[in-house]
């Protein structure tokens, strides 16, 4: 068997280990952060949760960390006295993003682990098999639901040889894109092995499966072996270690060859991190901005080699060298080496550990001019600059272009690499964290004004009609379904508001013109839609404007998860061609919701003003038609199940 093949069997509650067929797997950890996990408390609320039944569930105050009013300070109080009711690992504010803490102080090779965060996926560097939802399907996960899922492929990633000078893991992730574009690895568990994993730690290998849900990737893995080991050791916690690995021999549904030594310093143009090139194709482009940081590059030596690159000289001062210490660990070391002297000294600014710039809340870039950044993503606005032109690069790269204010390869500065152990120990940061209360405890959820409760859904009819309030073309992300940003990311445990900003990115008059309909909206979309993120934001703020029905030549695997544990009827267009059929102001009628089960791969859609009939791609299983017709994932739990009371 090959890794990820162990990782599920060893989990499996249900289902056969072949392609295509629908899995349950026991989730043993769960992860949300404050942007997306308001919803899942209140969901928790509205389920009527006492106390989480998984073995570890921690919560991380790392998006939200500016505090321009008392929105985002609301929530951190509201998600620490809902840390308290339900017995949950609560990580204040400062103690870094929730992907690198948590690998740092909880991350166990062996173990799953759901997150309400798409790059929980970063797990997988420390062999375990983690992965992002939907708010919902988080709370679930808490409450000891098994997880469901389609078996994936295995695609088996072979390393060999070692990187050259100046290339580091974010030009191997890279490179991956550029071979498999955003959507390659759909549906897809990527799994890295060969000799060349010898010389990356456990870090290096954090960024590379952070930025596989960027290829569309379910997850990535990697063995436990000593690099895990080392890692432990220096977080103290070696007693977690265990050797874990593929089988000699393991065959791959699909594989892929990468020799280290070929690879170069690469860099994603904007607006998609697929758009790769190598970073000698575009040198000489003018910045104005270099930003090291995120979950993409959280590791000690992607702050330490920029700080050893700039050391003792300046950068120009129209440059805005911008630093985002991942975790305080990594800020405390960075204080104990020298390396923030380093830093500072050149001219760089300093910013709160956290996700910071990442999503947009804050360092945004002039307008009109480049910023590069070591983020895992540089969709259009993300940044919190519409109209920004950002690139994704190594800490290499971003170092050596904030030296000159311009985009060079960092091979042609005139020094050697830079020189870096990583050290014996680091800063343990459990003690920072406040771990579950015993249960049961009279704690009272503490919403400020701005924290509503989860919004009631109504049922779905049998019979569905309305317009086309909405055409959308291919690749759109849930960036551009809902922003993040310092305006909206405030108003994430807030849907009716929030839902003021629901595609206005695309089209500002959006939330107005669906106040004035009466019927049922229909979205109609392109190829790839939802990918990103796994916001389920995207999904519950559209449900509540009134769409139920949502048409798509493609839809991601957690976009279409989440539209439907929202009750918005999702199906895909039987041909491309039908996408030209459709126009904005289309009067659309579907009454055959009872028939989406079964056999009937193909349902009859009526466009009235038209007056043709379109066939649609029904891939519903008979459990999502019944959660769509209750009008959502909790309406379902709650009236089948009773919830958890």
């Amino acid at each position: 068997m090959n890794l990820a093949e162990k990782l599920i069997e060893s989990h499996l509650v249900s289902g056969v280990m072949a392609p295509g067929e629908v899995l349950q797997l026991k989730i043993d950890q769960v992860l949300s952060e404050d942007a997306t996990g308001t919803l899942v408390m209140l969901e928790l609320e509205a389920l009527g949760a006492r106390s989480v039944k998984a073995e570890l569930c921690a919560q991380y105050i790392d998006h939200n960390i500016l505090k321009a009013d008392h929105r985002n300070g609301d929530d951190h109080v509201f998600l620490h006295s809902a840390c308290r009711k339900f017995g949950i690992w609560y990580s204040r504010p400062g103690n870094g993003i929730s992907h690198p803490v948590h690998m740092s102080c909880f991350g166990i090779p062996g173990k799953t682990m759901l997150g309400a965060d798409s790059h929980t996926c970063a797990a997988g560097s420390l062999s375990m098999l983690a992965m992002g939802a939907g708010g919902i399907e988080v709370a679930l996960a808490m409450m000891g639901c098994p997880l469901t899922l389609v078996m994936p492929k295995i695609l088996g990633v072979y390393l060999d040889g070692k990187m050259q000078p100046w290339v580091s893991a974010k030009d191997i992730i890279l490179e991956l894109l550029r071979r498999y574009t955003i959507k390659g690895c759909w549906n897809k568990i990527v799994e890295y092995r060969g000799s060349g994993l010898k010389s990356l730690t456990a870090m290096d290998r954090h960024v590379i499966a952070n930025m596989g849900h960027e290829m569309g990737a379910v997850t990535s893995v990697f063995p436990s072996d000593e690099q895990v080991r080392s890692f432990l050791r220096q977080q103290s916690r070696e007693e977690d270690f265990i050797e874990l690995g593929a089988d000699e021999g393991a065959t791959y549904d699909e594989e892929e060859f990468i020799d280290l030594s070929e690879i170069e310093p690469m860099i994603a143009c904007p607006s998609r991190p697929d758009k790769v090139v190598k970073v000698r194709e575009v040198s000489g482009r003018p910045v104005s901005q270099s930003y090291i940081g995120s979950s993409a590059n959280p590791g000690l030596r992607d702050f330490s080699i920029p700080a050893r690159i700039v050391g003792g000289r300046y950068v120009p001062d129209e440059m805005s060298f911008d630093i985002n210490p991942s975790s305080r660990q990594v800020l405390h070391e960075l204080t104990k080496s020298g390396d923030l002297e380093r830093l500072i000294g050149a001219g760089a600014h300093l910013h709160d550990t956290g996700c910071g710039g990442c999503i947009g809340m804050g360092q945004a870039p002039a307008s009109g001019h480049n910023s590069l950044r070591t983020v895992p993503r540089n969709f259009p606005g993300r940044s919190g600059t519409k109209e920004d032109q950002v690139y994704l690069c190594s800490p290499e790269t971003a170092a050596a272009s904030a030296l000159t204010g311009k985009i060079i390869d960092p091979r042609s500065l005139d020094m050697s690499y830079p020189d870096f152990e990583e050290p014996e120990t680091l800063m343990d940061m459990r003690p920072l964290m406040e771990p579950p209360q015993e249960i049961p405890v009279k704690v009272e959820l503490k919403k400020g004004p701005n924290i509503k409760s989860l919004p009631v859904l109504g049922k779905m009819l049998s019979v569905i009609a309305g317009p086309v309030l909405l055409k959308l073309e291919d690749n759109i992300s849930t960036d551009d379904i809902i922003p993040g940003g310092a305006e909206a990311l405030p108003l994430w445990s807030n849907v009716p508001e929030l839902s003021r900003h629901a595609l206005s990115r695309i089209d500002d008059t959006f939330y107005d013109r669906a106040q004035e309909v009466e019927e049922d909206i229909f979205l109609v979309a392109g190829d790839n839609l939802g990918y990103g993120s796994g916001r389920e934001h995207a999904a519950i703020t559209l449900r509540f404007l009134g769409v139920r029905c949502v048409i798509a030549k493609s839809v991601t695997m957690h976009y279409r998860k989440n539209l439907i544990d929202h009750g918005v009827l999702i199906l895909t267009l039987g041909s491309q061609g039908d996408y030209d059929v459709f126009s904005e102001g289309d009067k659309l009628q579907f009454f055959d919701l009872m028939s989406c089960t079964g056999d009937n791969e193909f349902l009859e859609l009526r466009n009235l003003t038209k007056n043709r009939t379109i066939w649609l791609r029904n891939d519903l299983s008979d459990r999502e038609v019944e959660i769509i017709k209750f009008g959502g994932r909790v309406n379902y739990m709650k009236s089948v199940m009773g919830g958890f009371t």
